[in-house]
C-alpha cells in the first residue's frame, strides 16, 4: 500500500469481521493500508474474507474466536503483538440481535446478548488497552445502534447492551484520553446486510428509507467510512463521541 493512505501500516483488530459490517471494515481498512486481523466465532468466514482482502492486494490475517471466549481473544491478540510488536487500531464490531418481546424473554436471552454485544467488547478492548498504553497510543471504535436513542422494540435486551456500549465509550475516553488513546462510537441505522434479513422483512427494511433525511438504504461501507475517520488522524481531535451514521433518522 502506497504511504499516503489513511491508515498506512497501521495493526487493526476488527471482530465480527466475517459478515456484514464487520466485513465491511476489514475491506475498507485493508484499502486505506492497514494490517488487518479479522476476528470471528465463524473461522472459515474470517478466513474467507482475509483471503479475499489478501488477493486483492491488502494485508490480513483471520482469527478464530468468540467475544465471550476470553482465552481465544486472547490468542488473536497475542498473535498481533508477536508478529508485528504493537496494535493501532480496535474496532468492536461483533453483535448480535434476535427480536424478543421482553415479556417473553428468558433470563438466558438476555444475559446472551450482554456477553456478546457488550461484555465482548469489554473483553476484548481490556486485553489490547494495555498495547496501547505501551505506546501512548491508538483508536478504538465501538459498534452501537440507533436503536438506543429510539427505544426500538422488540429489543429491550440489545438496546440495553447498546446503551452500555456508548456509556462505556464516554467513561472509557475520559479514561485514556490523557494516555493519548482515542476511544469514539458508531451508531449504525438501518444497514443493508445479510444478517438484516434474518430478523427484519423487506417491507419493514424499506420502511425505514421514508423516515431518514437521505432517502437510501445504509450500505455497510458507510459505517466503514465512518470508521476509518475515527481511527484515523483526520478525527484526532475527537474522543468519547458517537457518530450516527443512519442517513438522518435519528439526530440529536
Amino acid at each position: 500500500m502506497t504511504s499516503n493512505t489513511l491508515l498506512c501500516n497501521q495493526v487493526a483488530i476488527v471482530t465480527g469481521a466475517a459478515a456484514g459490517i464487520g466485513e465491511s471494515i476489514a475491506e475498507v481498512f485493508a484499502q486505506q493500508g492497514a494490517i488487518v486481523i479479522a476476528v470471528d466465532k465463524d473461522g472459515e468466514r474470517a478466513k474467507s474474507v482475509a483471503v479475499r482482502i489478501r488477493q486483492n492486494g491488502g494485508v490480513a490475517f483471520d482469527a478464530h474466536a468468540d467475544v465471550r471466549d476470553k482465552a481465544a481473544l486472547s490468542k488473536a491478540v497475542e498473535f498481533a503483538i508477536q508478529k508485528f510488536g504493537y496494535i493501532d487500531i480496535l474496532v468492536n464490531n461483533a453483535g448480535m440481535y434476535p427480536r424478543r418481546r421482553f415479556v417473553e424473554m428468558t433470563e438466558q436471552e438476555w444475559d446472551e446478548i450482554q456477553d456478546v454485544n457488550l461484555k465482548g467488547t469489554f473483553q476484548m478492548t481490556k486485553l489490547v488497552v494495555p498495547h496501547m498504553l505501551a505506546r501512548n497510543k491508538g483508536h478504538i471504535v465501538n459498534i452501537s445502534s440507533v436503536t438506543f436513542f429510539l427505544g426500538k422494540d422488540p429489543l429491550s435486551h440489545y438496546v440495553a447492551a447498546k446503551g452500555g456500549i456508548i456509556g462505556f465509550t464516554r467513561a472509557l475516553a475520559r479514561e485514556l484520553g490523557p494516555e493519548g488513546i482515542h476511544v469514539n462510537c458508531i451508531s449504525p441505522g438501518a444497514v443493508k446486510t445479510e444478517s438484516e434479513r434474518t430478523v427484519v422483512s423487506d417491507e419493514d427494511a424499506q420502511a425505514v428509507i421514508p423516515l431518514q433525511s437521505l432517502r437510501r438504504r445504509i450500505m455497510p461501507a458507510d459505517i466503514a467510512n465512518a470508521c476509518v475517520f475515527l481511527s484515523c488522524p483526520l478525527s484526532d481531535g475527537m474522543t468519547g463521541q458517537t457518530l450516527n451514521v443512519d442517513g438522518g433518522w435519528v439526530m440529536y
